[in-house]
């Protein structure tokens, strides 16, 4: 029996696929802003990739329903980051919100001075994760542990900074957009590049603006989230994004109209895939079925298949 009422349409709500882009505003975590957008949406299914601090801004990808598939792969992907650096003050977490623990002067160093700076962490270069970190120690989160006051060793991890670019070196203010590796602490960064100028510093402002194929763009912000929610949530589902669109600079290939179902049900089958590792996969019609390994010329086997679903017009 269909319901008549909000709440019967609620429970009749279809199920939805998508990622959305939030520009997460400072002083949230990761997790409590997922789940105000989880409610807004009406979803059942969701996940995000990349936890920023609670203090960062910028772009969180948010995966809902079929879509939190390609959580995994996200978390692989590269970051880019705006960073702002407060010079001459070292805190315990490595941010702004932390308790000043060092100082230093400040050396009077010129714009070209801080770009060679910067130019010696661009490649692969190890990093000590910082004690204020989600990592775990014998089962308890660093964090835990750097809260009572201790300390563990930790072991340094190797992560590649792909470039390094100086937007602003005044005083105290150091300010630069950094293309790193998934798993780089741009805390860390910052302690290490200050350093290597002979002073200390910390993160006072960090945004991300992009996450692998993403571009800050296609970010909404909190606001814009409530305003469409705000005129139901089918118009808020209107601002999804496609799974497919996160792994854009992949491989693509599709497979026969007769062999899709195959494909979705766990079998390798042909398809016009050239080459190894993982692609793409579409059927005959465009339709994006999922996630293919390639196994030689002219054959794909599914990794994961993904089941979409069409969404309700409108609430």
């Amino acid at each position: 029996m269909t319901g008549g009422t909000a709440t019967g349409r609620r429970r009749k709500a279809m199920p939805v696929d998508g990622v959305l882009l939030l520009n997460k505003p400072a002083g949230m975590t990761s997790n409590q802003a997922l789940q105000k957008v989880k409610r807004l949406l009406g979803a059942k299914k969701a996940g995000h990739t990349g936890s920023l601090d609670p203090a960062a801004t910028g772009m969180l990808p948010m995966c809902f329903g079929e879509a939190t598939k390609i959580c995994a792969y996200l978390l692989d992907a590269d970051k880019t980051y705006r960073v702002v650096a407060r010079l001459g003050e070292a805190t315990d977490t490595g941010d702004a919100d932390g308790q000043v623990t060092d100082s230093a002067p400040v050396p009077a160093l010129d714009r070209d001075a801080w770009a060679d700076v910067l130019a010696g962490f661009v490649g692969r270069i190890e990093q000590v994760p910082p004690m204020y970190s989600a990592l775990k120690k014998d089962g308890k989160r660093l964090y835990e542990l750097a809260r009572k006051g201790e300390t563990v060793e930790r072991e340094a991890r190797p992560v590649t900074v792909h470039e390094i670019a100086l937007l602003e070196a005044t005083g105290t203010r150091l300010v630069f957009r950094v293309k790193c590796s998934k798993g780089t602490y741009v805390r860390t960064l910052v302690e290490d590049l200050a350093r290597a100028a002979g002073t200390v510093a910390h993160t006072a402002k960090l945004h991300r603006e992009a996450v692998g194929d993403f571009c800050s763009e296609e970010m909404l912000d909190f606001a814009g989230v409530e305003k469409q929610a705000g005129e139901g949530a089918g118009t808020l589902r209107e601002k999804l994004l496609d799974a497919d669109v996160a792994l854009a600079s992949w491989p693509s290939c599709r497979v026969a109209s007769g062999d899709e179902q195959r494909f979705s049900g766990g079998q390798e089958v042909a398809s016009d895939a050239d080459g190894d590792g993982l692609i793409r996969v579409y059927g005959a019609d465009g339709t994006f079925l999922g996630i293919g390994e390639c196994k030689g010329p002219g054959r794909v086997a599914p990794k994961r298949v993904f089941r979409l679903s069409a969404v309700a017009d409108g609430e």
